[in-house]
């Protein structure tokens, strides 16, 4: 007998990295999601009356609720309340409009202010270019002058 230790664990199966990212890709993505069966529905049958029927009403139907139902409960609004909300959304459209006018006055105002610049601006521009047209034609009559006279 030898004198070795012996290891109680056992070695774990190697796997290399690749294929235990792979296994773990196919358990990710091997179920696939199945969509919950809908419960069969009974046909509601036909929605046509025939004009003989007693039940047959036309119009709609009258519905008187208790105090205590929750469908009587529901926000009723009076002929002030809607006058109030009318006058409100009807001067807040007004704020708003005024609003827009104001800045579609301040867009007019700086296009008039920058059509007047480039007005002068061009005026500038062919004022020197005149000048500068009369002085290359002096240059021109002075130099040719003394040329002539050697």
């Amino acid at each position: 007998m030898s004198n070795e230790p012996t290891n109680t664990k056992p070695n774990p199966p190697e796997r290399s990295d690749s294929s235990a990212s792979s296994e773990e890709n196919q358990d990710i993505h091997s179920p696939v999601p199945v969509r919950p069966r809908l419960p069969n529905r009974k046909s509601s049958g036909t929605l046509i009356v025939p004009r003989d029927s007693t039940q047959a009403q036309i119009g709609p139907i009258e519905t008187d609720f208790e105090p205590g139902d929750v469908r009587a409960m529901s926000p009723r609004r009076t002929s002030e309340d809607l006058e109030v909300m009318g006058r409100e959304a009807r001067e807040e459209l007004h704020r708003h409009a005024r609003a827009l006018q104001d800045s579609l006055m301040m867009i007019f105002h700086r296009i008039e202010a920058v059509k007047e610049e480039h007005d002068k601006l061009d005026s500038n521009n062919k004022f020197l270019q005149k000048y500068i047209g009369d002085l290359m034609s002096t240059s021109k009559i002075t130099s040719s002058g003394p040329r002539g006279r050697k």
